[in-house]
């Protein structure tokens, strides 16, 4: 049965292509200490298992939320980290004594739930927010007797599940005591409509590229196998901090970016085809990329050639251009993708030729 609530589907069900990094990154994810947990885990027949997705704000943020439910009722569980980059396969998980098992924040590679599902007979219960997913979650190869997908498109799964478990733990406590702890709830909430505000990409509340900025440094301390403190760290977090942060690093940012600008010389799109912008040359500083593609879309701007910045670095052996503009009538990503790349209007990037980029220089802009 599905049933459709505002532009949320939450399906109950009665009847990729994978990423890869080198074998010593995966090691991080799919690891011995990650596999010796699954092996006691069916040595002690534990019943839940939590699997969110890495290196993901909500993914954490959701662990959080079944690992306080668990906790709070003595609830035997195991909670890993689940990432693209060394996936956990089906046969990991024979644990015998399986009853429920946990997708937060991804419904997992194409017929990963239902077949856990089948092989354990256990319960397994995804939540996404992403509208990519909702193509899959009628697919029969992602459904099952027993799996139960979530995906609410006008919500962050984080939000999402924070709703369940916060639902699951008054119904078995009687409404006594909710998920979090009265001094925490509104610091966790708050960051919980940041989190949303960046998953939905609405960036509507204050400071909310501050927040995204700051919170970033945090994706290292996501890993619940190689940091056992996380969820305490997460329910410290404050929105506060993480923005005053974030506002800091894109002063910054900033600071570095302007050091540039005076090595600014005009670039031939598509040897003219696309007109002239503004570009400069940006080795050894391509995390600067953004600030310093919308500062020479300005310059570009002002100077009465195409409101586009065009930053240039090399990326291993090959040549990378990115390009930004500020000015929504622009679309950068047609030049983008004529070369082989791609990206959105304001932000794109692609490969290009030595020979090539060669042929886009023109005379110094002053």
């Amino acid at each position: 049965m599905a049933l459709l609530h505002r532009k949320a589907w939450r399906f109950v069900f009665s009847s990729s292509r994978l990423s890869s990094l080198s074998p010593s990154a995966g090691r991080e994810f799919r690891s011995d200490a990650a596999l010796e947990a699954i092996s006691k885990a069916n040595e002690e027949k534990t019943p839940n298992i939590v699997l969110y997705n890495y290196p993901s704000f909500s993914g954490a943020f959701s662990a959080l939320f079944a690992h306080l439910f668990h906790s709070r009722l003595n609830l035997p569980c195991l909670i890993l980290p689940f990432s693209s980059v060394e996936p956990f396969r089906i046969l990991d998980f024979r644990i015998e004594g399986l009853e429920r098992c946990y997708l937060l924040d991804f419904i997992g590679p194409r017929g990963f739930a239902s077949t856990l599902s089948r092989q354990s007979n256990c319960e397994v219960i995804c939540f996404d927010h992403r509208k990519s997913v909702l193509s899959r979650v009628q697919s029969i190869e992602d459904c099952g007797e027993k799996v139960r997908i979530t995906v609410d498109v006008e919500k962050s799964s984080s939000t999402s599940v924070y709703e369940y478990f916060s639902k699951k733990i008054l119904d078995n406590n009687g409404g006594v005591e909710g998920l979090l702890k009265p001094e925490d709830q509104d610091r966790v909430e708050m960051i919980l409509k940041y989190i949303e505000d960046m998953d939905l990409r609405l960036w509507s509340l204050p400071d909310s590229r501050a927040f995204n900025v700051g919170i970033g440094e945090w994706r290292s301390k996501f890993n619940y196998v190689t940091n056992p403190y996380m969820f305490e760290e997460l329910l410290e977090i404050s929105p506060v901090d993480i923005i005053e942060k974030g506002n800091s690093n894109i002063s910054s940012r900033w600071a570095d970016a302007s050091k540039l600008m005076d090595k600014v010389f005009k670039v031939r799109l598509g040897r003219g085809f696309y007109g002239e912008c503004l570009g400069v040359r940006a080795d050894g500083n391509s995390h600067l990329s953004d600030e310093i593609g919308k500062a020479l879309s300005v310059k570009s701007a002002a100077a009465g050639l195409r409101p586009i910045g065009a930053v240039v670095y090399m990326l291993r052996n090959n040549l990378k251009m990115c390009l930004r503009s500020i000015d929504s009538a622009t679309d950068t990503s047609e030049v983008a993708k004529a070369y082989g790349g791609g990206g959105s209007p304001s932000s794109s990037s692609f490969i290009i030729r030595m020979d090539e980029y060669n042929q886009w220089l023109s005379v110094n802009a002053s």
